[in-house]
């Protein structure tokens, strides 16, 4: 009771504060979702008058947590602006600093919205030894320890005394002892709420460096101080993928910029969204000029009291697990990632040569198998009509069938991408193989001054090896997937099994009859490991089954 009366206070505070700085709510409301759940947004019984178009929540961009916003501050934007220009802080740990230095700060004009943020986290980072160990065996297993150490390291070398100087600053912050608990909190509020926002391009670059006011006609405009951004690592994807999902921008010249966004960012995700999250840069649909506005999809659609949802994108359950902390069931969007080892390739037979010709290929050792490539394959879903309208389609328009060697009858039904194919046929060439690789390639009359085309090694390796190497490779690594998978938590069956049992026995915890707060989510991310790594074993078994059937399809017409 004591939590709830607390969370309740929070909320009023924050819709106070919120409201005050110009957020207008004129359709929704934002409230606790229950069951441990945290907060989201809420149609309201009656939009109230002038919501048009659909228009439930406006928020001002002069609210959103941006790189910006940190280099405008009074307190540390001058600090922090010279850590920038020393190349000490990119645009991404501008907006951590922020939020770590504001949450320590007392009195923070923030301390409305931070307060309503998650202080934990049911992604695998935030995972016990015991709750990881369920992962063991799986791609996320491995990047949750890699991720883990790198950021232990960056808060080790450069963040915590940033974020203690940045706190010197204001000399009624008495205590500045920062623990590497606020470096991930902070790490992973940005990845969790972080919108790619495409700000009018007269909002980053104002009339004059020193002018807060944005100005629409100045052509003076200051030389960016935003870096360009950077490729995440591991299997996520890019973030702006995700912001098509849900985000227009009504002005063509705008400048793709990451930030939390007030209230928007309080939406959750459904793959059925209700809405969508588009950027007014002059208040032609919202009337607020230089704002953000929710925008439902379809008004009759949503009932009085009914969650809005958002669509954080097309996420397979590894990467909303590693980013968000929850899964979807039967996720149709889920995908596999199979990668030869770099160490094994260095060890192979002509190891340098075939790493030579990959460099040229511009071949990749990893490769995403979207769920969706099985319908294509001959056990999946489409029917034969779309595969047979798919052979003029598929892979003739980007690759060069020619020689002696036929094209295979399996072409047009193959479940795997003909870019990681072609690596895997490299990499399989034996040492006579590669010796009639080279004198093909050597046929085809490049300039001894020149390296052959990527086109060219495809189609030289083709003509010499077919598919059966890579198959062969390709059947090998996914048994390796598979066995790795099961070794540390069983089959495909026992999971589903273990799976069955768990839901029949915390029911009542996920119904939020439980009080124990921590026990019910050690209990959500057990069983999200189980949903996950069940997954990734159904995929592996599937695509496997693909593979082994175009292995012995292959060799009959090799014969």
């Amino acid at each position: 009771m004591a939590a709830a009366a607390d969370d309740d206070a929070k909320l009023e505070s924050f819709l106070q504060w919120f409201q005050a700085n110009g957020a207008d709510l004129r359709g929704c409301t934002i409230r606790a979702c229950g069951g441990g759940k945290g907060f989201g947004v809420f149609a309201t019984a009656a939009p109230e008058p002038g919501t048009t178009h659909g228009v439930v929540l406006v928020v001002p961009l002069d609210l959103a947590i941006t790189p910006m916003r940190v280099l405008q501050d009074p307190l540390i934007g001058p600090r922090c602006r010279a850590l920038f220009e020393e190349g000490g802080v990119d645009d991404r740990l501008l907006v951590m600093l922020f939020l770590m230095a504001e949450r320590r700060r007392p009195g923070s004009l923030w301390k409305p919205y931070l307060d309503m943020l998650p202080s934990t986290f049911g992604s695998s980072l935030w995972f016990s030894e015991e709750e990881l160990a369920e992962l063991e065996g799986t791609t996320l297993y491995r990047a949750t320890v890699i991720q883990r150490k790198s950021l232990q390291s960056s808060f080790d070398e450069k963040v915590k005394g940033l974020v203690e100087e940045l706190l010197h600053v204001d000399e009624s912050v008495s205590s500045t002892e920062v623990v590497f608990e606020d470096f991930l909190w902070a790490n992973s509020i940005f990845w969790t709420r972080a919108l790619n926002i495409p700000l009018p391009h007269s909002y980053v670059f104002p009339g004059s460096c020193g002018d807060q006011q944005r100005s629409h006609d100045d052509d003076d405009v200051c030389e960016s101080s935003l870096p360009a951004q950077q490729e995440t690592d591991i299997t996520v994807k890019d973030s702006s993928s995700s912001a098509d999902e849900n985000s227009k921008s009504s002005n063509t010249e705008s400048i793709w910029v990451e930030g939390l966004v007030p209230g928007i960012d309080f939406c959750n995700h459904n793959v059925k969204a209700s809405a969508t999250w588009e950027v007014d840069s002059v208040g032609n649909v919202s009337g607020v000029p230089a704002s953000m506005y929710l925008m439902l999809a379809d008004k009759s659609s949503v009932e009085a009291g009914a969650e809005i949802y958002i669509n954080y994108g097309n996420k397979g359950n590894e990467e909303l697990l590693y980013l968000y902390g929850f899964v979807v069931d039967n996720n149709p969007d889920d995908y596999l990632m199979v990668h030869y080892p770099v160490e094994a390739l260095r060890q192979i037979q002509c190891a340098d040569i075939k790493m030579k010709l990959l460099e040229i290929q511009k071949g990749e050792l990893r490769c995403l198998l979207p769920r969706s490539l099985l319908d294509n394959g001959f056990f999946g879903s489409r029917s034969n009509e779309d595969k047979d309208n798919m052979k003029n389609t598929s892979h003739f328009s980007s690759y060069s069938w020619s020689g002696q060697r036929k094209v295979p009858s399996y072409l047009h039904k193959i479940a795997f991408p003909q870019e990681f194919m072609s690596t895997l046929r490299t990499i399989a060439m034996q040492e006579h193989e590669l010796e009639q690789v080279a004198s093909l390639l050597g046929e085809v009359g490049s300039n001894e001054d020149s390296e052959p085309s990527d086109a060219e090694i495809q189609s030289a390796v083709w003509e010499v090896c077919g598919d059966q190497g890579a198959l062969g490779l390709l059947v090998d690594l996914l048994r390796v997937k598979m066995t790795g998978l099961e070794e540390g938590s069983g089959t495909e069956a026992s999971d589903t099994e273990l799976l069955e049992q768990f839901d029949s026995m915390h029911s009542e915890d996920y119904a939020g009859g439980s009080d124990k707060n921590s026990e019910r989510k050690s209990n959500i991310n057990t069983r999200s490991c189980i949903v996950y790594r069940r997954g990734q074993k159904q995929l592996t078994r599937l695509f496997l089954k693909e593979a082994e059937y175009i292995l012995e399809l292959s060799a009959k017409e090799q014969t």
